[in-house]
C-alpha cells in the first residue's frame, strides 16, 4: 500500500467516526488501566460486566489495594485468567501508592514496571488516557495491518513499529481505534466482510470478495458498531 493509499484510507476511516475510542468502559486512567490488565484473553463485554461491581469496591489504587488478591479475584471470576489478573492487579494497586503517589504513571517505562502490564497495555493507558499518538497492536490490527498491506510484519513489535511511520501524523492518535474497530466489525479474521468494507478498493488482500460495481458506498466505513438515536432525538425528527 503505497502513501497515497495509507492516507485516503485513514481519511475514509476518519470520515465515517471522527472520535473513535475503547469500547471499555472506563471514567479515569486508573479504571482504564485496571479493564486493560483484565481485558488480556478476554472480550471487551466481558470486561465492561465484571468491572461496575469491581470499580464500586474498589474505585481508587487505595481501595484496590485494600481489597486485596481474594478480594478482587472474587469479583472478576467471570474473566478469564482470573486468579492471575487478581494477583497482578492487587500488586499494581500497591505499586501505584509506593511509587507514584496513587496516580497512574504517564512514562512507559514506569506503566511497563507494573505487574501485568505489557507493551500494548501501556500503550492504550497511553494514547487513550493520556492522548499519545501510541499504536497497541493487538490481533486485529496485527491482521488489518497484514492483510490489507498497510504494515505487514512478522511480529506485533515490527508492526507497531511500520504503522507509527506508515500513519500519517494527523491520524496517529486515532489510527489504533480505527484499525481494532475495522477488525472487528469488517476485516474478520476467518472471513473478512469485503462487501462492507469502506477501503476494499485501496487494499492489497489477494482474496477478497469485491463487490459488484456501483454497490459499494466507498468512503462511508462501517466498522464502528452501530448505536441507536436516543428516543428523544427520533421523537424530535417524528419517528
Amino acid at each position: 500500500m503505497n502513501p497515497a493509499r495509507r492516507r485516503e484510507m485513514f481519511e475514509r476511516l476518519a470520515a465515517a467516526n471522527p472520535a473513535p475510542t475503547t469500547e471499555l468502559a472506563w471514567s479515569n486512567p486508573f479504571e482504564l488501566l485496571v479493564a486493560v490488565i483484565l481485558s488480556a484473553q478476554a472480550t471487551d463485554r466481558g470486561v465492561n460486566a465484571a468491572t461496575p461491581g469491581l470499580f464500586a469496591a474498589a474505585p481508587t489504587p487505595a481501595a484496590m489495594a485494600a481489597l486485596g488478591e481474594a478480594g478482587i479475584a472474587q469479583r472478576i471470576r467471570t474473566i478469564g485468567l482470573w486468579s492471575a489478573k487478581a494477583k497482578n492487579l492487587a500488586a499494581t494497586a500497591q505499586l501505584l501508592l509506593e511509587r507514584h503517589g496513587g496516580e497512574v504513571p504517564r512514562r512507559r517505562e514506569d506503566l511497563e514496571a507494573l505487574p501485568g502490564v505489557g507493551r500494548k497495555t501501556a500503550n492504550v493507558v497511553l494514547n487513550t488516557a493520556f492522548g499519545e499518538p501510541t499504536i497497541a497492536v493487538d490481533t486485529h490490527i496485527f491482521r488489518v495491518s497484514n492483510r490489507t498491506g498497510l504494515a505487514p510484519g512478522r511480529n506485533v513489535r515490527q508492526v507497531e513499529e511500520k504503522l507509527l511511520k506508515a500513519v500519517p501524523a494527523e491520524f496517529r492518535k486515532d489510527a489504533h481505534h480505527w484499525l481494532i474497530l475495522h477488525g472487528r466489525y469488517v476485516c474478520k479474521a476467518r472471513k473478512p466482510d469485503c462487501a462492507r468494507c469502506a477501503i476494499v478498493d485501496l487494499c492489497d488482500y489477494r482474496h477478497k470478495l469485491l463487490p459488484e460495481p456501483g454497490s459499494l458506498p466507498l468512503g462511508r466505513d462501517k466498522s464502528a458498531p452501530r448505536t441507536k438515536r436516543p428516543a428523544r432525538a427520533r421523537a424530535a425528527r417524528g419517528k
